[in-house]
């Protein structure tokens, strides 16, 4: 249904070919972005820094302030510069993006993250395509290195994570091994119930945590 509705004969031969003509695959795509509200011009995010004590349970993609509502709470650019250096307005809505928690990288991140998330619903994914857009054009390396205190998980690991959550009663949808919207809401309560850094991210602390409590423990009512 998507190629039916969005694929794009660039070169005019009469055939919309996706797997054997780039040109073909790359209109196509662009025309997905296009069609899914991707706004010229506008950065897919900026990397911020975070103040000292800044309340992580703000964090969230989809959970949208004003750049000058973030501004306020004390957030910066990643260099320390206001975030009305970033090129956006006071006024546009963005999200806080922190994949690696709060001693690593962070990133305001605008309406076409949201783009990019839609052509493959894994934040990972769209976080590792928009780097990657950036450092074609030249641009530097995160500011913020990776945190290494915490390693991650392998696809594996992200189902058994899954699994642990729904045996304490979440509802994160099916088990894929995808941490997407719902299984980092149930990542943030078991951190807090667990008192590690509520940041929602899959890691081995909280996987090895909810183990050691074993699969078999009863769920909790919602």
């Amino acid at each position: 249904a998507t190629y039916e509705r969005l694929a794009v004969d660039f070169d005019g031969d009469g055939r919309r070919d996706l797997v054997d003509n780039s040109d073909d695959a790359l209109a196509s795509t662009a025309n997905f972005l296009s069609k899914g509200g991707w706004r010229s011009g506008l950065p897919w995010g900026v990397e911020i820094r975070l103040p000292n004590g800044f309340d992580t349970g703000l964090a969230g993609r989809t959970n949208k302030r004003t750049l000058g509502d973030w501004a306020a709470s004390g957030l910066t650019l990643a260099d320390g510069r206001p975030l009305s250096a970033s090129g956006l307005t006071a006024s546009e809505r963005v999200g806080l993006l922190m994949l690696a928690g709060p001693h690593g990288p962070a990133f305001l991140t605008t309406r076409n993250f949201d783009v990019i998330y839609g052509y493959n619903a894994a934040e990972s994914y769209g976080l590792a395509i928009a780097h990657l857009s950036d450092r074609l054009r030249g641009g530097s390396m995160f500011a913020m290195p990776w945190p290494t205190d915490d390693p991650g998980l392998s696809r594996a690991e992200r189902r058994e994570l899954q699994t642990l959550l729904v045996a304490r009663g979440h509802d994160i949808g099916e088990i894929d091994g995808i941490l997407g919207d719902k299984s980092r809401v149930a990542l943030r309560q078991e951190q807090s119930r667990l008192g590690q850094p509520v940041n929602g991210r899959g890691g081995q602390k909280v996987l090895q945590a909810l183990r050691a409590e074993g699969e078999g423990q009863r769920p909790i009512n919602r």
